[in-house]
């Protein structure tokens, strides 16, 4: 796993934390509700690859 992938994981979880808090003092809950869920979709799409690539890994080592 490249370390841009951590970096860039780090700078949207900061970005929605950030956003977030904004929202919420801003009365605005739902819609910083919804952010962390986009945050949380856009990471999932980076990494899905990778746990794709472990379960792969793990299935050939256990020869499963």
């Amino acid at each position: 796993m490249d370390i841009q992938v951590v970096f860039q994981i780090a700078a949207v979880g900061i970005l929605v934390a950030v956003l977030n808090q904004i929202l919420s003092r801003a009365g605005r809950d739902d819609q910083a509700m919804l952010t962390s869920l986009a945050g949380l979709v856009v990471v999932l799409f980076w990494i899905i690859q990778y746990v794709s690539d472990l379960f792969t890994t793990v299935r050939e080592l256990f020869e499963l």
